[in-house]
């Protein structure tokens, strides 16, 4: 770019200048207009003060008719009241209002609603979750089938195959939660497997002031999914057995989800159009924690800004008091990739999930005229086979070339900028065109095309090849052959370039994302024709965490979500199955860190016999919550007690996570964890510790020796930098180890900050 593109003339800046003031008063106007009307409101009171539900309602009621005047005009304004799992509600308000009531002395605080968004047969045998095998996790817990997974999405399609109860015993008798029946949805569908559907629409409804009309956005009043997101999760997470499952043809094999004998509970928040309304995934995280489901998954995320877990986030709070009742939350860490600070669903109570690659992969050969066969990648192409065509470039085409025909009967290759779109395609075909060939940058999303014209997707580097060979030969040609599956080697886990990235923006001490998970070509059940489809995102790694995390949960039942999570963090892969390096996909690629995926890839081989765990409980949570700044009396409404901070505020670097972050490290620090013994009596460990560069780490004591009566033992770590200058982030992990029976793992991420910009 020379330096002329940059030059603004002044007459220019002046038209700019005025035509932003005027947006900026335009806005003002517009947000003043609409402090005027109600909108959705969510009032927070922390912990439930009565046992009893409707004391719990009638208390809202108490304090939102003292606003408004009558418990009459509370009725009418309410739209949720959370009496289960916490205690607060929704209701139509006035800014005015709002800011009235977030000064009543039993409100945590009140946060205007919002939309989350929606952020899969060869995964259990990639991870190693062989429901064959005489031993391991999924036969110890016959896999899963007292587990109950609790689904926070778009809903179900209880007709698919995946979700039938053949060979399953009765539901578990501690299940209080229903079946609901709707449009499209009779109760009497659930069964032993599916044993919960409901829906929560009423937030939604209010949004678009009682208009919220379903038909027109293909949505049905009822559990039943229209969209498909939720029905793939759920079955990649508790999917019974189907065998031969494919995608027309591709993938086949025995889907099965990673607790394939679980419960399901549906509970439908997400509409049409990626609406997910922050009022009604509340109501659904109360109703589950009342309904009895062991975990919770929510393939659901925010854009950044992030809000702040106890004064502003919704979803984390809700999540808080569920994981405070022992039942461990998965969440989708995001699809902003591959950028840095884009993970979402930060707090340090829940499961954050990242994505990737796993060694199964899609190809669709083109061969050229010379007969050297290159392998498109990301495109489904589920046609004939097309060719041997002429091959055209598109830059040597003119637009009255094609309305003339000459693209006619011909394979069309082109390069691409920005992302495929199926228009692309569609305009090709009305050209005449029999095939089309695009060099674009990579996306790794597995996508079927919907044009009637075979398609293939190629990075530049082949794109290069391609245009060489066409630019260099007399009369190029090319064949575009169907996609074909590709299993093994020489396919390498990759995090997914979509995959979202720490560090975390919100509290960059604490380590986001925790795990990662195969999210990338994930074949599941939908409610289509085909009854099986590939979706990618990390929507898609969170249930298979999920199932991973229900069938941990009934082999430990008496492990907090805490011990579950640094179980899965401590034991994880930082290799791929097959003992490859991970790499992170991205511009440019490189070896994935613990930003990418936490403590690494998923490994369900280890998970339940990790020997320490780096536990958390209510004690730890406030401790994170006074090392973040929060006042004393948001803490003590959201507990549902009195609780004071200590007068010397402790450190956010001494949160008992499976991990260590230090994000401004200038000076000696000294920082401790706490390990709890789950493994045999007797166990000794010793340290090994593998420094980040630059940094020098000593551990104490180095050695830890768990007597008969010696269950827990609390370490220190000091840490110290030799760089003279402001460093990245630089990583290494510490791991505890008893001779190799358990290698207790936590990575390392230090960053050197001689000068501190942060205020």
């Amino acid at each position: 770019m020379g330096l002329s593109s940059l030059t603004v003339s002044n007459n220019r800046k002046h038209i700019i200048v005025v035509f932003i003031g005027l947006v900026f008063i335009l806005k003002i106007a517009l947000i003043s207009c609409a402090n005027q009307e109600s909108q959705i409101y969510t009032v927070h009171l922390g912990g439930r003060q009565h046992d009893d539900p409707k004391l719990v309602t009638d208390s809202h009621h108490d304090i939102l008719g003292s606003l408004l005047g009558s418990k009459e005009a509370s009725r009418e304004s309410m739209i949720y009241s959370y009496r289960h799992g916490f205690s607060g509600f929704s209701a139509k308000l006035t800014s005015s209002q709002a800011r009235e009531l977030s000064e009543h002395p039993d409100v945590v605080h009140v946060t205007r609603s919002k939309n989350m968004k929606l952020t899969t047969t060869r995964v259990s045998d990639y991870l190693g979750l062989t429901s064959t095998a005489p031993t391991g996790l999924v036969h110890e817990t016959d896999m899963g089938s007292d587990a109950i997974i609790g689904i926070i999405d778009s809903g179900i399609w209880p007709e698919s195959k995946s979700f039938n109860d053949n060979g399953l015993g009765p539901i578990p008798p501690r299940w209080k939660g229903q079946c609901v029946s709707g449009e499209g949805f009779n109760a009497s569908m659930c069964n032993k497997k599916l044993i919960g559907a409901t829906y929560y629409s009423k937030g939604i409804t209010q949004k678009y002031n009682g208009a919220f009309n379903a038909a027109e956005k293909d949505e049905v009043i009822s559990p039943l999914d229209k969209v498909g997101h939720g029905t793939h999760c759920a079955s990649t997470a508790a999917g019974s057995f189907v065998q031969n499952a494919n995608f027309l043809g591709l993938g086949q094999g025995t889907a099965r989800g990673s607790a394939p004998r679980a419960r399901v509970a549906s509970y439908k928040v997400c509409w049409n159009n990626e609406q997910c309304f922050t009022p009604d995934i509340l109501k659904a995280i109360d109703h589950a924690i009342r309904d009895g489901v062991d975990v919770l998954s929510l393939s659901l995320g925010s854009e950044i800004p992030l809000d702040f877990e106890v004064d502003r986030s919704d979803f984390a709070i809700a999540a808080f008091h569920a994981v405070l009742k022992g039942i461990p939350v998965v969440c989708a860490g995001g699809n902003g990739g591959p950028e840095t600070q884009t993970i979402s669903n930060v707090a340090p109570w829940i499961i954050t999930v990242a994505a990737t690659t796993m060694d199964r992969e899609f190809f669709t050969p083109i061969t050229l005229g010379n007969n050297v066969t290159v392998l498109g990648q990301e495109g489904l192409y589920i046609g004939k086979e097309v060719g041997f065509a002429d091959l055209l470039y598109l830059d040597d085409v003119t637009k009255a070339d094609l309305e003339a025909g000459k693209a006619t009967g011909k394979i069309l290759f082109t390069f691409l900028t920005e992302r495929f779109t199926e228009e692309i395609a569609v305009f090709a075909k009305s050209k005449g065109v029999v095939g089309i060939i695009v060099a674009t940058k990579p996306t790794d999303l597995i996508e079927a095309g919907t044009a009637d014209i075979a398609s293939a997707r190629v990075d530049y580097e082949i794109g290069m090849d391609i245009l060489l060979y066409l630019q260099t030969t007399t009369f190029p040609k090319a064949k575009i052959s169907p996609t074909k599956t590709f299993v093994g080697r020489p396919s390498a886990t990759k995090i997914a370039r979509f995959s979202s990235r720490g560090p975390n923006s919100i509290s960059p001490a604490i380590l986001k994302p925790d795990i990662a998970a195969p999210g990338v070509g994930i074949l599941a059940a939908v409610p289509s024709g085909t009854g099986y489809e590939f979706m990618s995102g990390t929507s898609m790694a969170t249930p298979v965490v999920t199932g991973l995390v229900a069938l941990l949960k009934q082999k430990r039942p008496n492990w907090s979500p805490a011990a579950i999570r640094s179980a899965l963090v401590t034991t994880a892969f930082q290799t791929d199955p097959s003992g490859e390096p991970i790499a992170a996909e991205g511009s440019p690629r490189k070896l994935a860190d613990p930003f990418d995926y936490g403590g690494g890839l998923v490994n369900p081989g280890k998970a339940a016999n990790p020997g320490l765990v780096y536990d958390m409980g209510h004690d730890e949570y406030v401790h994170y919550l006074c090392s973040a700044g929060y006042e004393n009396i948001s803490i003590s409404k959201l507990l549902g007690e009195n609780y004071t901070c200590p007068s010397q505020i402790p450190s956010m670097l001494d949160v008992n996570l499976p991990s260590i972050t230090i994000p401004y490290l200038s000076e000696e620090i000294t920082i401790s964890r706490t390990v709890t013994n789950v493994g045999p009596v007797g166990s000794v460990y010793k340290a090994v510790i593998e420094p980040p560069l630059g940094i020098n780490l000593q551990v104490s004591p180095k050695t830890l020796e768990f007597g008969p009566n010696i269950h827990k033992i609390t370490f220190t770590v000091k840490v110290s930098t030799t760089h003279r200058v402001n460093t990245d982030y630089l990583f290494g992990s510490l791991t505890w180890t008893d001779d190799g029976a358990h290698n207790v793992r936590i990575p390392l991420s230090v960053r050197t900050r001689v000068l501190n910009f942060k205020i």
